[in-house]
């Protein structure tokens, strides 16, 4: 592999001007002999602060999650982007971004400084690519996004440099990336990463999280004019790793993006995908699969922003989830902006219930500023095994375990299949193996 190593030392730069966890996991379809809880909420969902009591403002009752009267937000594309820490606000878990997310479960993201040994970065594979080090002063950082959260921000000012990975212009890779990402320290601390793809290039790269961690990560992709990429970010942490990741991307004119998520360990892990179109022509697709376990939270919250005319995307995230405390949450922001006709977009997010004691939140939001569009549309469904398939297979010999797991097995094969790496497809396939069976399915 050609790699140059680039370190700069000059004086870093703000950017450009809980509850017990039971130790064995339900067998899925299980009844439960109490009531289904999970500490933080009750049957409506999340629990209110004692803050919040209701108040009346201009005859409106206020927010059941804050204390703030009931304004209608601002547009998703006009929310606050910064590299100063200072800009954003402490995280009380009142607001609409981190109402989902258990703050006392982020060992200190959200709060502490960033002190702590980042995880090993190791970029193998293809050997017609680029790798670098690169310090804070490189103008690639902050090239293709900007912090929209407390914790993004805090990676940002944390961060010291950046490992960057280019693909060339013209060129295809010939094999795919990998960006080992290992962690072994607990501390918190950040991590800076940027993919480059050049125009007309052809790459897949597969970030590929594991070990322990408690990471605070911004990662930005650039995809260039005429460009194909495919980023897989795989996430098999350890149990008790912490991972929030920001991952940005920019999409040029006629370009081809496709990123997958596939999150499996961790004990918390929120993940923020985006991807802005800069310029007509382009398409992107968004994959996810998430399978949780007791106790486990798995959060995704993903951005597409049609900011031009004549683009197209297309989101699918599906997800699993088995015993007490198991938490997911998915929500969509799909913008179209005043300048984007010819748009056309769609996004689904599906939900398994495996076991009681668990929890689903699914948030799909469209919002369109012009009517001169192709189409537009969501959709988001969450429930138990569907009892005429089960019997469908079970009345052809099939015995309920193995049709159970038929079930589940092609509900989330969809998104594996859309990696193309046969060698990871594998992987993760068995890893899902490995899930099922631990749930006693």
């Amino acid at each position: 592999m050609a790699e140059a190593t680039k370190m700069n030392n000059e004086a870093p730069q703000t950017g450009p001007a809980g509850a017990a966890v039971p130790a064995e996991k339900a067998r899925i379809g299980a009844p439960s002999s109490a009531p289904a809880a999970i500490a933080g909420f009750s049957e409506e969902g999340e629990s209110l602060s004692e803050l919040n009591t209701g108040s009346i403002q201009h005859g409106l009752k206020r927010h059941s999650h804050g204390n703030a009267p009931v304004v209608p937000e601002a547009s998703r594309g006009e929310r606050l982007k910064s590299y100063r820490l200072e800009d954003f606000a402490p995280l009380t878990g009142r607001e609409e971004d981190w109402r989902f997310t258990p703050l006392n479960r982020l060992r200190g993201l959200h709060a502490d400084p960033l002190t702590g040994t980042g995880p090993s970065v190791r970029v193998s594979g293809a050997s017609n690519i680029e790798v670098e080090t690169v310090g804070r002063s490189d103008s690639r950082i902050g090239s293709a996004a900007t912090p929209e959260d407390r914790i993004s921000a805090a990676a940002w000012a944390a961060a010291e440099g950046a490992t960057v990975v280019t693909i060339p212009a013209n060129t295809v890779a010939d094999a795919e990336v990998t960006v080992t990402v290992l962690g072994a320290d607990k501390a918190p601390a950040a991590q800076h990463l940027i993919l480059e793809a050049g125009a007309f290039s052809t790459a897949v790269v597969v970030l590929d999280h594991s070990g322990s961690a408690t990471l605070a990560q911004n990662v930005e992709i650039v995809v260039g004019d005429g460009a194909q990429l495919t980023v897989v970010s795989v996430q098999e942490w350890d149990d008790d790793a912490v991972h929030v990741s920001s991952q940005q991307a920019k999409i040029g004119r006629d370009a081809r993006f496709k990123h997958v998520v596939v999150s499996l360990g961790g004990d918390l892990v929120r993940l923020t995908p985006s991807s802005v179109f800069t310029a007509p022509g382009a398409e992107v697709e968004m994959y996810g699969l998430y399978f949780a376990d007791a106790g486990q939270h798995l959060e995704q919250r993903l951005l597409v922003d049609h900011a031009v005319p004549n683009c197209k995307s297309r989101v699918t995230y599906k997800g699993a989830l088995q015993g007490q405390g198991a938490h997911t949450v998915w929500v969509g922001d799909v913008l179209i902006r005043k300048e984007a006709e010819g748009t056309d977009t769609y996004e689904v997010n599906r939900n398994l219930l495996l076991t009681d004691g668990t929890r689903s939140d699914s948030v799909p939001n469209l919002e369109i500023e012009t009517g001169l569009i192709e189409g537009a549309g969501h959709a988001s469904a969450t429930g138990r095994f569907d009892d005429e398939h089960l019997f469908y297979l079970m009345a052809r010999g099939i015995p309920e375990q193995d049709a159970r797991r038929l079930v589940v097995r092609g509900f989330l094969t969809e998104v594996i299949q859309q990696i193309r790496v046969p060698a990871l497809e594998e992987r993760l396939a068995l890893a899902l193996e490995n899930e099922l069976a631990a749930g006693n399915l």
